[in-house]
């Protein structure tokens, strides 16, 4: 089913001037589709950790959506008509922005706005699409192409693990990850797929820096107090280091030893018996007597707070050798994950294979922190509907994809641009059974879908309002090569979403 928005019969918009205000011509009932993504902060920390995790792996090993056959939905766009609006042509105005500057800029300075969104669709893959922050009242609100958002694909939900990554650079998110936790469509998107309506607006949380903290060596009671990421390493030292040492094993900071493949066990009477430690369950552990002997208590437990994937990877093991991996994991109410470990005393007699340890606590400073919200951290693009077509427009995206021919020219590393006068009338594609676009020169290809169309664009501030977004890429010549992309046309419906979104809070995360 599809829904024709535009009359056929309306008029055309004369004026290339932007209103200001915001105006909107249907019910949110009958056009806006809201779907959750994280629904709470807890969820959206394990979002974030699972893409910043190992110094931004699963960031780099994404590849760009790979939505459109290269062969087959590359395809040629057909004149359909002029532009018509539904009702008043209006915009609103963009936040922050670069301080004004009276010397003259010939390079086109990229804004920080845009970066990439990543997500994994339901085939498990790790993808992303291009994105830019746009203004609303909380400042916490991206604009993409729907497909970057719905699985269209696979006739799914929402695509799973959403995050927007600004100023997105090898692996780097310098102004922090920002979790998706509510998708705003049309209705016609998010029923029946309407290309028409390829468009969405995403709530975020704010945004979290992961990662990029050292880990610093403390005490024992500084460690316990610690909230965030820390370890407890077991550090091999010399026989005179630990005879110098804290020989107490009720202390957890005591020393220890570990004998070879045939320790000879005695009790902590004989003459130079050396203490080592057994790890065991909470359960024989609580029931250990205190004291000096062969199955008492060795020192306090240890409680590490550890990252997720450290977390299932424990309880993986354990799944598999309950015995060898003792340890209680457990994830507060927070999301948060913790691994326990309780040790039991071993006593042996002195040995020539004998390997000598301390316990050593560190701690992981700045691990997760607030990086506020979207627009204060970047700013946010206008928004702008019902606006006449054949004007100037300049697009950004991080075109990745090959060419139909299989010519790769970009490599999605950097942000690249177009610039151009947009079509005065409607474009089709068979392809997608598009009837409602508007298309401009541009040989940009896959990766750079979901990149603003912006408008009165000011390379001074950074800033513009967006009035599009790149929904598909097209071959005019038939050469075999993307000549043009196009977007859907923002009218008052299209606004009806955005104001929807745009007044919808998200809150934090940590």
């Amino acid at each position: 089913m599809k829904r024709i928005l535009i009359p056929a019969g309306g008029a055309v918009l004369a004026t290339g001037l932007l209103a200001a205000g915001l105006v909107g011509s249907a019910s949110a009932d009958s056009t806006v589709a809201t779907d959750q993504m994280a629904a709470s902060a807890a969820n959206a920390k394990a979002i974030a950790d699972f893409w910043a995790e190992n110094n931004g792996a699963a960031l780099k090993a994404a590849k760009e959506s790979n939505v459109w056959d290269s062969k087959a939905d590359v395809a040629k766009l057909q004149s359909k008509g002029g532009a018509t609006s539904d009702t008043k042509p209006g915009a609103t105005e963009p936040i922050g922005g670069e301080k004004k500057t009276t010397t003259k800029v010939q390079n086109v300075n990229m804004p920080k706005t845009i970066g990439k969104v990543f997500f994994v669709n339901s085939k498990g893959e790790k993808k992303w699409c291009s994105a830019t922050s746009i203004q609303s009242k909380y400042r916490n609100l991206v604009s993409t192409a729907g497909h970057c958002v719905y699985d269209t694909a696979a006739n799914a939900d929402t695509m799973s693990k959403w995050v927007f990554v600004p100023g997105y650079y090898q692996g780097k998110s310098p102004w922090g990850i920002y979790v998706g936790k509510t998708a705003y469509t049309h209705y016609d998107f998010d029923v029946y797929e309407d290309y028409d309506r390829d468009y969405a607006f995403v709530t975020v949380y704010n945004g979290v820096q992961l990662g990029g903290g050292t880990g610093r060596q403390v005490s024992k009671s500084e460690w316990d107090k610690h909230q965030g990421v820390k370890d407890a390493k077991d550090v091999e030292i010399t026989r005179a280091e630990f005879r110098a040492g804290k020989l107490d094993p009720t202390k957890t900071e005591a020393y220890w030893v570990k004998r070879g493949t045939a320790p000879e066990a005695t009790g902590p009477d004989y003459p130079g018996a050396e203490v080592g430690k057994v790890e065991v369950a909470e359960a024989a552990y609580k029931a250990a007597r205190l004291g000096k002997g062969n199955g008492f208590k060795f020192g306090e437990p240890v409680t590490e707070i550890v990252t997720d994937s450290e977390a299932a990877a424990y309880k993986a093991n354990a799944e598999k050798d309950a015995k060898k991996y003792p340890a209680k994991v457990v994830q507060d109410a927070r999301g948060n994950w913790t691994i326990t470990h309780y040790y039991v005393q071993q006593w042996y007699k002195p040995g020539s294979d004998s390997k000598y340890f301390k316990t050593v606590f560190y701690i992981v400073d700045g691990y997760a922190k607030d990086a506020g919200r979207l627009g204060d951290a970047v700013g946010g693009q206008g928004f702008a509907w019902n606006q006449p077509t054949g004007k100037p427009v300049r697009v950004f995206g991080y075109p990745s994809g090959p060419h139909p021919d299989g010519n790769k020219n970009y490599t999605g590393v950097t942000p690249k641009w177009c610039y151009g006068t947009t079509s005065k009338k409607l474009q089709g594609s068979a392809a997608k059974k598009i009837e409602e676009h508007v298309a401009l020169k541009c040989a940009m290809t896959e990766g750079a879908d979901g990149g603003p169309w912006l408008v009165k664009y000011s390379n001074a501030k950074r800033l513009g309002y967006v009035n599009g977004v790149t929904s598909t890429f097209n071959d005019q010549d038939g050469n075999g090569r993307v000549d043009y992309i196009s977007s859907p046309y923002f009218d008052g419906e299209t606004n009806t979403v955005y104001k929807a979104a745009a007044s919808s809070w998200s809150g934090k995360v940590v």
